[in-house]
């Protein structure tokens, strides 16, 4: 069964900075593409970031570039986003799935929350 569980979401005041992480299982992890995914309060769920599997390539939403790191540790089964310079538009919940810049599959985590407010 296809798993992913989100943490290290949280308030935080514009221009701070979080790490957030997926643990990711029931497929082999090693050999999928990982994206983050957002969605902000009253939109459509939005690609954030996306990293290959090997000879690591990564792609960023235009709204993140140069303020968000997408990384994974395949040991651990798990990819990280560390956001920096946070501002309150980031304000969603963010999830992670499988695949190149679309979910490989259908399931979901339950995302982790995300507040960046004064």
């Amino acid at each position: 069964q296809v798993q992913f569980v989100e943490s290290g979401g949280g308030l935080v005041q514009p221009g701070g900075s979080l790490r957030l992480s997926c643990v990711a299982s029931g497929f082999a992890f090693h050999v999928f593409a990982m994206s983050w995914y957002r969605q902000p309060p009253g939109k459509e769920r939005e690609l954030v970031a996306s990293m290959s599997s090997a000879n690591p390539i990564k792609e960023y939403a235009d709204s993140v570039t140069g303020r968000f790191t997408i990384s994974r540790d395949n040991a651990k089964n798990t990819v990280y986003l560390q956001m920096n310079s946070l501002r309150p538009e980031d304000t969603a919940v963010y999830y992670c799935n499988a695949g190149w810049q679309r979910p490989e599959f259908g399931d979901w985590g339950q995302g982790t929350q995300v507040t960046v407010s004064s």
